[in-house]
């Protein structure tokens, strides 16, 4: 059985590169056009099997051609699929992606067979999630799917990591169930009110969070590194920042993507949280150098190649 199972979506992107990002109203003449496998939960277990992690998905595709292409792709990248599930009633899921000149992007989704991952498919892969070590979660499925496979996972004493994108507000009755949630400052700022632009704002949106019931919140904040909450108790949180790698981006599409499902591996391993942050921010660093989205998740001897000359800097607390 493998030790990371990753619920979540599955989609083709559909990718154009344009001098600028369109404002309402605007339109932009681009550049190249690609297509390629997409999808948070597709691309968070495609990252996590490139760093040689044991993995298994859970997601739903459409009985067409984006399916067939997708459910290759991750049985070449040695996932496991015996949980994908083939919807003959909705297309495959579709993600138009505009990248800009500096690497920054703007996406829009149709979840087709997405919106068609069930509570009950969770059910049929008890045996699955019974033996993960951990299980990792992200929001482009029904929120009542993510919430059947927290409650799964968390029976059987998996870490439950949710990374809460796209940005949506979450069920009171999810946070207790979660171990890990990783939101990037927009998200984070989504779930708690809190606009998130320095350490101490950080520090608020974490605490509102641990007293919803979070054990440990991590928000990656882009170049600026990670900022990381450890509630503990009666006592106060420890806080620690990481920073992030100076590197150049040339595509951020899929960066947080390759960011959980390496840390999901690093966890699964047995690494200290710390470590694990290292190893996810390095990967992260590499993906963004690179353009696409499952095409920029770096390898492990490539993660493990980069923190020999690039050493994780200390970290400190705020």
């Amino acid at each position: 059985m493998s030790r990371l199972v990753v619920v979540g979506s599955s989609n083709t992107d559909m990718i154009i590169r344009v001098p600028h990002l369109p404002a309402p109203g605007e339109t932009v003449l681009g550049g190249s056009f690609s297509t390629a496998g997409g999808g948070k939960g597709a691309n968070q277990a495609v990252a996590a099997a490139h760093a040689d992690g044991d993995v298994s998905l859970i997601a739903c595709v459409g009985r067409d051609s984006f399916g067939d292409a997708a459910l290759a792709a991750f049985a070449t990248a040695g996932i496991n699929t015996d949980h994908c599930v083939v919807d003959p009633q909705a297309p495959s899921g579709i993600a138009q992606i505009l990248v800009d000149a500096s690497g920054e992007n703007s996406i829009a989704v149709a979840p087709g067979a997405n919106a068609r991952l069930q509570p009950h498919h969770i059910d049929s892969a008890g045996r699955l999630l019974e033996k993960a070590a951990v299980v990792l979660l992200q929001l482009e499925t029904p929120m009542d799917t993510v919430l059947a496979a927290a409650r799964a996972a968390s029976r059987a004493d998996a870490v439950v990591i949710l990374n809460p994108a796209p940005a949506q507000v979450l069920p009171e009755a999810l946070y207790p169930l979660l171990q890990l949630l990783t939101p990037n400052e927009t998200e984070a700022a989504l779930l708690t009110g809190i606009q998130v632009c320095d350490t101490g704002s950080a520090a608020a949106a974490a605490d509102t969070l641990h007293q919803r019931g979070v054990g440990t919140v991590i928000i990656t904040r882009g170049a600026r590194g990670v900022f990381l909450s450890q509630a503990d108790g009666a006592r106060e949180p420890r806080r620690s920042e990481f920073p992030g790698f100076p590197v150049t981006a040339v595509d951020s599409t899929a960066a947080g993507d390759v960011f959980n499902g390496c840390l999901a591996v690093a966890l699964t391993e047995g690494l200290a949280l710390p470590r694990a942050i290292g190893f996810a921010q390095a990967a992260a660093a590499l993906s963004v150098q690179q353009h696409g989205a499952q095409s920029s998740a770096p390898t492990r001897a490539a993660i493990e190649s980069f923190l020999t000359t690039h050493p994780t800097a200390d970290t400190h607390s705020p």
